[in-house]
């Protein structure tokens, strides 16, 4: 049922993308007073606290945006809700951008999203097995079932870089989908060998015992930029004024969250339901306002060799700025 989702997910792009020269549905916001009403396609992650705070603080108000927050299940389905207008912003993690512009949907970045802290022990991201497990590195992931929330995406091309820098043969791996939330419970009852987790679903692995055995962010490359901001090529054609607010506004809630994480702890509490005492210990991402570009290439080149992008090879110079 999972891969089916999946793969209706990649034909409503698809048709997104073949869609977009003949749609008026609304990428112009609508404007009250000066303020232009802005809609953002979010996943309501820890990795989207910074525009959660940057709205409390009023970056955006300050440059007449009034913004309103939907949920997506993922980078997947919003993209298409960029492009047809549905919302005026997205976040999405490189990977499914990558693959959006590999099949022409006119879609770019236009501000950071998160970024991986690039150091082994202390990231937001990694691959956990039970406490008993006899997987004691990453290398001794070969041919286990590994669970990822999305197939043929960052999860899986970064976890397979893992266990070739250990020395293993990633080839054999059988990855299986599952949402994030549903992962320490399958870790706990033997129904995955391992899986590829990020926070808060980390924390509680490892609250239960659990041990992480690769730091697969880390592994990918230094300080990976992990996802981004985007919005349509219609959009920036129309109103660019409106993008470079929301850009401007965007690095300057990246750049206070990444300054004050007691603050990032705070708001999660405002559009999750993670228990208070689990954001006092998670670890947060890296918030930097500039896309780390070399990351993003190797994100392009993981892609391509794991075979997630068909014959098409990625542009970079048409999904960043």
């Amino acid at each position: 049922m999972r891969r089916f989702i999946a793969g209706m997910a990649v034909l409503a792009l698809v048709g997104a993308g073949a869609g977009c020269g003949s749609s008026d549905s609304g990428d112009t916001p609508t404007s009250e007073g000066g303020v232009a009403q802005v809609k953002v396609g979010i996943i309501p992650i820890v990795d989207v606290a910074p525009i959660y705070l940057g709205q409390q603080k009023g970056f955006f108000k300050t440059r007449n945006i009034e913004l309103t927050m939907e949920s997506g299940q993922g980078g997947a389905a919003i993209v298409p809700g960029v492009v047809s207008g549905q919302f005026q912003f997205g976040f999405s993690n490189m990977t499914s951008l990558l693959i959006a512009q590999t099949k022409n949907v006119p879609v770019k970045v236009v501000a950071n999203g998160v970024a991986s802290t690039g150091e082994a022990g202390k990231d937001f991201g990694g691959v956990v097995v039970r406490k008993d497990s006899p997987i004691t590195k990453a290398a001794d992931l070969a041919g286990k079932k590994i669970s990822v929330n999305t197939l043929k995406n960052i999860g899986d091309t970064t976890v397979r870089e893992s266990v070739r820098k250990a020395g293993g043969d990633p080839g054999g791996i059988d990855f299986v989908e599952m949402p994030f939330a549903n992962m320490p419970a399958a870790v706990e009852n033997n129904q995955v060998d391992a899986a590829w987790v990020v926070e808060p679903s980390l924390s509680a692995v490892t609250a239960a015992g659990g041990r992480v055995v690769a730091w697969n962010y880390v592994d990918a490359a230094p300080n990976l930029t992990v996802a981004a901001y985007f919005a349509s090529a219609k959009l920036i054609a129309d109103d660019p004024d409106l993008v470079k607010r929301f850009t401007e506004a965007t690095n300057e809630s990246l750049a206070y969250a990444d300054a004050h994480p007691d603050e990032v702890r705070a708001v999660l509490g405002s559009y999750t339901k993670i228990d208070p005492k689990v954001r006092e210990s998670l670890t947060l991402p890296k918030w930097p306002t500039e896309i780390n570009k070399p990351s993003v290439e190797t994100l392009a080149e993981l892609g391509a060799k794991d075979g997630i992008f068909g014959s098409a090879t990625p542009d970079l110079s048409k999904i960043l700025p």
